[in-house]
């Protein structure tokens, strides 16, 4: 325990300091000018990375815990016989803090429906799971504070609730793949219970898969924001994703839905956005639509659901991102 505290004391008093080294190392140790487009994109990458990987590794050590309490078995089983409205709404909130994304659609897919988890509730959970992203939450958090990572977690819970309820009312189980009502899903297996090691190594594995898995996402997203941050005008991606351009929001969701990217790689691109002039919901939603609707993840869904549903599902999601984008434009 002792150690722990210890580890995270020295964690805080490097996290605290990265700011003054970046400019250290750009102006003094490099002697770029403080004026250059350069020095500014180079003292972004070189602030912004470490500063990203620390949040990341912490945040995913904590939810690795959280995580080792949530087997699909269990989630299965908590969802498993509710209701609609009060079974959306449980199955978004079990979405953030699983560790399920759309790679694992097919298989959580399957087990839900044949389960008798009603449709509608599933898709809560499928929109959740990805677009609320913890990792998302937190780094938020860290970057803009308090009020913006309270409007990402509100407004995604708002979309995958209603989302959800929206496919379940329409009554599209027909639409589902026939092969997946016919697959019969066996007992769920029971969980053995953990003690603290075991789950503070859970925590440490978690760090090594995922860190270990997104840090080049990371860097790429981090050098494209850099990017951004250096070279791109003011006015230029004011004019393009600002709250005056009435078609930003959409435009932010199309270009958003074909760009395959994990919340830790896309956080710094809409650091960048915000800090160039780009409106907020304007970004949220762009950085919503990465998040939740991908390629990749309806090719996966494919297996299981016909494209009348997959088109149905991207298109009520998709478009209450643009409500959202919207809304916040809007109001803010």
């Amino acid at each position: 325990m002792a150690a722990g505290v210890g580890g995270l004391v020295i964690w805080w008093w490097v996290y605290g300091r990265l700011a003054g080294l970046a400019e250290w190392f750009v102006f003094t140790v490099i002697g770029l000018s403080p004026e250059s487009q350069l020095a500014r994109a180079v003292e972004f990458f070189l602030y912004e990375t470490p500063k990203v990987l620390m949040l990341l590794g912490l945040v995913v050590f904590g939810v690795g815990i959280v995580r080792s309490y949530f087997t699909p078995e269990r989630t299965r089983a908590i969802l498993q016989g509710r209701r609609e409205s009060a079974g959306n709404v449980l199955a978004a909130l079990l979405g953030i803090v699983t560790p399920f994304c759309s790679c694992s659609a097919v298989p959580l897919f399957i087990g839900f429906v044949t389960t008798g988890v009603p449709l509608g509730v599933t898709f809560s959970f499928l929109i959740a799971a990805p677009m609320v992203n913890e990792v998302a939450l937190v780094l938020l958090f860290g970057l803009f504070g308090w009020k913006v990572a309270a409007l990402y977690l509100g407004t995604g819970l708002f979309i995958a609730i209603i989302a959800g309820w929206v496919l379940g009312r329409l009554r599209l189980e027909r639409y589902v793949e026939e092969w997946v009502y016919a697959t019969q899903t066996g007992a769920a297996a029971t969980e053995a219970s953990m003690g603290w090691p075991e789950r503070l190594r859970l925590g440490l594995e978690a760090v090594r898969d995922i860190v270990g898995r997104v840090w080049i996402y990371v860097l790429l997203g981090i050098a494209v924001g850099a990017g951004i941050h250096g070279y791109v005008p003011e006015n230029f991606m004011a004019s393009i994703m600002g709250k005056e351009a009435w078609w930003s929001v959409p435009f932010a969701v199309v270009l958003g839905v074909p760009m395959y990217s994990n919340a830790a790689g896309i956080i710094p691109i809409v650091q960048a956005l915000l800090g160039k002039g780009a409106a907020l919901g304007t970004v949220l939603a762009f950085m919503m639509s990465v998040i939740a609707l991908s390629l990749p993840e309806a090719i996966i869904l494919r297996k299981v659901l016909k494209p009348r549903l997959i088109v149905t599902f991207f298109g009520i999601v998709a478009a209450g991102i643009m409500g959202v984008g919207f809304l916040f434009n809007a109001l803010l």
